[in-house]
């Protein structure tokens, strides 16, 4: 998959396309990207997702703080997987949320990524104000010699997922469900900085991961199995959500311990794959207590690896 964030394709490229945020890349998503794919391959043309960042809603709802599935260097990683020729980035701004939507066609989709063919969802609105819908651009089409291949009402349905349901599920510290509609585990991916050392001091040193991206979605607080690769070796832990209540923390802090690890991983940047949720968190009378608690865990976190093929 090449990345592309100016809109240009080599210039004997002609193209399948689909449009959105693609959030997620969730199983709903994948749906459509199948079809991109497959309808490239019969027809001899190269598949491209045109996406979008910043966010739109980031952009235009600045009152609300969207937090979003994935970073999009965790999208690029995910639709890199699934076989697409070209995904193009595209800035997503005020100025360009104002487009006209057959300037949107005629001067990106037709001109720069040279679409013989559309793929999208039957709901797909475009253009300014999004007043455009799927039969504009099949007339769009029609005038500027695409075709457009519609994704029926009745295919997304038998999904029946969406960024948002994932987004609750998170939220409400579902990850089982979460995953299950994502088709892969939830990540967290950050850098390991040093923390306050309470880990080490009650035997179970951690890793302390800071994300910077500010608007990438941090799921319920909690215990949770974790895994994550280290210099190419599987390792499997729990991590914890949370503030600290038990030394009367305040600052939320991600922190992950590794079972059978040693080694010093500062500095490096890991994707946590959250596998399963143990249980909230809880303030504790003393730190002996929550030693107690940290031990339960790690059962209840090796008994669910022992019970669950986690592929």
């Amino acid at each position: 998959m090449k990345i592309s964030k100016s809109l240009t394709l080599p210039s004997n490229t002609h193209t399948v396309v689909t449009i959105g945020t693609f959030d997620g890349v969730h199983i709903g998503h994948r749906k459509i990207i199948g079809r991109l794919i497959h309808t490239a391959k019969q027809e001899g043309l190269s598949s491209v997702i045109l996406t979008f960042f910043p966010h739109p809603r980031m952009v235009l709802q600045t009152d609300v703080q969207i937090k979003l599935i994935n970073t999009i260097e965790e999208r690029y990683a995910i639709l890199e997987t699934l076989g697409i020729d070209f995904l193009v980035v595209k800035k997503f701004t005020r100025e360009f949320s104002r487009m006209p939507a057959e300037d949107f066609v005629k001067r990106i989709l037709v001109e720069k990524l040279r679409a013989r063919k559309v793929v999208i969802g039957y709901d797909h609105r475009f253009g300014r104000n999004r007043n455009a819908n799927i039969e504009d651009l099949k007339q769009f089409g029609l005038k500027y010699n695409f075709e457009v291949e519609e994704i029926p009402v009745q295919d997304i349905n038998d999904v029946a997922v969406s960024s948002t349901k994932i987004r609750r599920a998170l939220e409400e510290g579902h990850i089982a469900k979460a995953n299950s509609y994502l088709g892969y585990h939830f990540m967290l991916t950050g850098t390991v900085t040093k923390g306050k050392g309470l880990g080490r001091q009650l035997g179970f040193s951690t890793a302390n991961i800071t994300i910077e991206e500010d608007y990438k979605m941090i799921p319920k607080q909690g215990a949770y199995v974790v895994r994550s690769l280290i210099d190419e070796t599987l390792f499997y832990g729990m991590m914890n959500i949370g503030t600290n209540p038990t030394v009367n923390g305040d600052a939320l802090s991600i922190e992950v311990h590794f079972f059978n690890f040693e080694g010093d991983i500062y500095t490096k940047r890991l994707k946590i794959e959250l596998l399963q949720r143990l249980r909230d968190e809880h303030k504790f009378d003393s730190l002996d207590q929550l030693k107690a608690q940290l031990e339960k865990d790690k059962a209840a976190a090796l008994a669910y690896l022992a019970d669950t093929d986690v592929k």
